[in-house]
């Protein structure tokens, strides 16, 4: 097409659309927002892009696939790349909203990653079960930061997916220890109750949710919805509830040792 520039070629809207992949529709709106306009008119009055308009509307499609708006296209383009400092400016802001865009993915990818492989293991959640996860990870997005999340996300990568179902294995076995020993009754500061609590202490720590500030939050979204929490798991709510709070007062007694 750089031979066409050069012999001075004109082209009506329809045949630079075709000829560049533009829509007409696009060209207009160019047209009104001034950022391409025809440069020539015919003798009988039709305006006609020329060789020039063309360079401008390549450079406008340029600056659009780095993700810059329409307005600011406009900017680089009247100071005609005179101000690098501005441009400089333009492309840093949109660096920043490109890496905030990944880091979302990527955390997108590891909630998926994490129900996918919630699917596809041989005891398949209910539909009803699949959507109180969504729903969970809603809450705990309100309660924990993002940087809170992204770490724990990373020490959940670093173990590894069959570490992580360990953990959570073990994490089982001690709720429903706590239910026995909270329904019989045991004392808290009991030697065997001890033992329960240290061992889930050293889960905290192998999954980074032993930090003060991860204990805070889950303190504080367990407070606002312990009732709804409760619901969710796999043993009676009641119990479920009551062992919970049992594992508190235990651990709060060792504190006081």
């Amino acid at each position: 097409m750089g031979t066409e520039h050069d012999s001075g070629r004109r082209w009506t809207v329809g045949e630079l659309a075709r000829a560049t992949g533009v829509t007409v529709r696009a060209l207009h709106h160019y047209d009104q927002l001034g950022l391409v306009s025809p440069g020539e008119r015919t003798a009988s009055g039709h305006r006609r892009y020329t060789a020039a308009d063309v360079r401008r509307l390549y450079r406008v499609r340029g600056l659009r696939q780095l993700g810059l708006s329409l307005p600011e296209i406009a900017v680089v383009l009247d100071h005609g790349g005179a101000d690098p400092a501005a441009l400089r400016q333009l492309l840093d802001a949109q660096l920043r909203q490109v890496r905030v865009q990944i880091e979302r993915a990527n955390r997108l990818e590891i909630h998926l990653t994490e129900l996918v492989a919630q699917l596809d293991a041989e005891d398949v959640p209910r539909p009803d079960q699949f959507l109180t996860t969504l729903e969970t990870m809603s809450m705990y997005e309100r309660y924990f930061s993002q940087d809170q999340r992204d770490r724990l996300a990373e020490r959940r990568a670093a173990l590894g997916t069959e570490a992580v179902d360990a953990a959570r294995a073990e994490m089982s076995t001690l709720i429903e220890e706590a239910i026995r020993h909270q329904r019989a009754g045991t004392p808290v500061d009991d030697p065997a109750v001890r033992d329960l609590v240290g061992r889930w202490t050293g889960l905290g720590a192998l999954l980074g949710t032993d930090g003060a500030r991860e204990q805070a939050s889950a303190g504080r979204l367990w407070d606002d919805h312990r009732e709804e929490i409760s619901r969710r798991m796999p043993w009676p709510a009641e119990d479920f509830l009551a062992a919970v709070e049992y594992l508190r007062a235990a651990r709060g007694a060792g504190r006081a040792v």
